[in-house]
């Protein structure tokens, strides 16, 4: 009982001095608070203003410029417009070298869970495979397949269902 106190009581003020950190405001070179946000645009202002965060993804803009990628029925085959929008993903990537990114590889609601898991891991791994050949460092980008577990539609139309078959991106590191 006396060491479960003694835990409990070292977390919390481990949590306390990690949330006070938070709010320390760092000097500049000219002795001026830095009111800069780690959500918002990198220092060197190669994102452009766009919000940026760790853990951010695009289907919530909140992966800079990276977009969410879509893909036809049952295929993991990149269209133009999907070329397209990773052509500016990867761009993106080059001018931010130190952002690395998880690749989720998603499907619609249709088809059974190993089908759907095996299908997204496909699209991530095209998506993964297209930025390597245009330039981007491979160990800066990992690829998980969610499969149908975690759709931004809930209709069970194809209106619903082309929102749901994606690969979007998860900034985990900038």
């Amino acid at each position: 009982m006396k060491f479960k106190s003694i835990a409990l009581l070292s977390l919390l003020a481990t949590v306390l001095t990690l949330s006070s950190c938070a709010n320390i405001k760092k000097k500049t070179t000219d002795g001026t608070a830095d009111t800069s946000s780690d959500t918002g645009s990198m220092k060197d202002g190669k994102n452009d203003g766009m919000s940026l965060e760790l853990n951010g993804d695009s289907d919530s803009n909140k992966a800079g410029a990276l977009k969410t990628v879509y893909f036809d029925f049952n295929s993991a085959g990149l269209s133009a417009d999907t070329k397209e929008t990773l052509n500016n993903n990867a761009q993106f990537l080059k001018s931010n070298p130190n952002v690395k990114i998880q690749v989720e590889g998603h499907t619609d609601e249709r088809g059974g869970v190993q089908f759907n898991l095996s299908l997204g891991e496909k699209r991530a791994k095209t998506v993964r495979e297209y930025l390597v050949g245009l330039g981007v460092q491979v160990a800066r980008i990992a690829t998980i397949s969610l499969g149908k577990e975690k759709p931004v539609s809930f209709g069970h139309d194809e209106e619903s269902w082309s929102k749901n078959r994606r690969a979007n991106f998860v900034v985990t590191t900038k």
